[in-house]
């Protein structure tokens, strides 16, 4: 049995790693380790702790004590770290909790497990390191910075973040590929392209406009909503996670894209087609509705300014990940977002719960102050 340290695990992409784990690997036992900020919720993943495969402990990444604590309580032979601040626009309202969590949380991580991991040195001074160990950084395609209307990121490309949280994300790699570099870390990085499904935080677009849709609110657009992004479904990230965990080279980066290129503007209308469509057809789903089927329509899209920095395209070319490892993305956009639209209109106890806080009001005050 491997004992996995998987961070932010009560967050979006943590907590769907986590069902996949538990449901494809019975070679694995799991500590989870989070903070439950306002993106992370217990009960995305409480159905998952049961005290013997899966453990939870509640804690910040930033804690060596805690973290070295860990270490010495559990077996942990693999570390998957999801643990980060993610929101561009709280990035830009404070950016040092950015710091904080994304870089100097990172870098104890790293030390923790390096001392719990290094058994000595060989005849060059380096660590020698248990066999079988990984420390794997969960990034995002972000730290590339801005593409223009062609070309693609790879793992190639020079390193150009341009917000607060992309810094941040960017600051965390350099640190893991440092210890790869000074300590022989057998160390990984993959770097992701905006996820979407189950369990997403309602603060992110697609979450945001699905419940939005459903209450008969204004869907807040930055600029023209002309930004690219591409999109690709969590379950299909989690499997490339867990295949260069267990089979990618130590010390590489791998891109993890969806071939899934959109506009923002286009995700918006797509969303509002679907629901209208589920709503027209199904009408048991009638019964979340907070307003009127006809009111879902192109009127409630309103533009507000554009998020200062903001990234104009972004497209991640996954080919070293699916010639090395064999990995590729299996879930069509068309196919994903009505898969996620039926999994929120299912779970809106989820969405309630999640969205009780005074954070659910962030986006209000957004588009009255546009």
């Amino acid at each position: 049995m491997k004992t996995y340290l998987v961070t932010g695990a009560a967050g979006f992409i943590g907590s769907n790693y986590v069902k996949y784990l538990l449901a494809n690997y019975q070679d694995v036992n799991i500590v989870i380790l989070d903070a439950l900020t306002y993106a992370g919720n217990y009960g995305t993943i409480a159905s998952d702790v049961d005290g013997k495969r899966c453990v939870f402990v509640k804690g910040d990444i930033c804690d060596a004590q805690l973290a070295a604590k860990l270490f010495a309580e559990y077996p942990i032979s693999v570390v998957v770290n999801f643990a980060a601040e993610s929101h561009v626009d709280r990035s830009i309202e404070n950016p040092q909790l950015f710091l904080q969590t994304n870089i100097l949380g990172t870098q104890n991580l790293l030390d923790a497990a390096r001392k719990a991991w290094v058994t000595g040195k060989d005849d060059k001074g380096y660590p020698v390191w248990k066999p079988g160990v990984r420390f794997h950084q969960v990034s995002t395609d972000e730290v590339y910075g801005s593409l223009g209307k062609d070309g693609y990121f790879t793992e190639t490309t020079p390193l150009d973040p341009r917000s607060p949280y992309s810094a941040a994300k960017t600051s965390a790699d350099l640190f893991v590929k440092a210890y790869v570099e000074t300590f022989k870390m057998p160390a990984t990085i993959t770097r992701c392209s905006n996820n979407y499904g189950p369990y997403h935080f309602p603060e992110k677009l697609i979450p945001l406009i699905i419940k939005n849709i459903l209450e008969g609110k204004k869907l807040p657009v930055y600029g023209k909503g002309e930004n690219v992004r591409d999109w690709l479904y969590v379950e299909d990230h989690c499997k490339a996670i867990e295949m260069v965990v267990r089979k990618g080279r130590p010390g590489e980066v791998y891109n993890v894209g969806g071939h899934n290129e959109k506009m923002n503007i286009e995700i918006v209308k797509l969303t509002i087609d679907t629901i209208r469509h589920i709503m027209e057809t199904e009408p048991k789903y009638r019964a979340v509705l907070k307003t009127e089927v006809e009111n879902i329509n192109y009127d409630l899209i309103t533009y507000v300014a554009d998020r200062l920095g903001h990234d104009m395209r972004y497209a991640i070319d996954p080919t070293k990940i699916t010639r090395e490892l064999g990995w590729y993305p299996e879930t069509k956009f068309e196919q994903g977002i009505v898969k996620t639209i039926y999994w929120y209109l299912d779970h809106q106890d989820w969405v309630k719960d999640v969205t009780s806080g005074d954070y659910q009001n962030y986006y209000e005050r957004m588009y009255q102050n546009r």
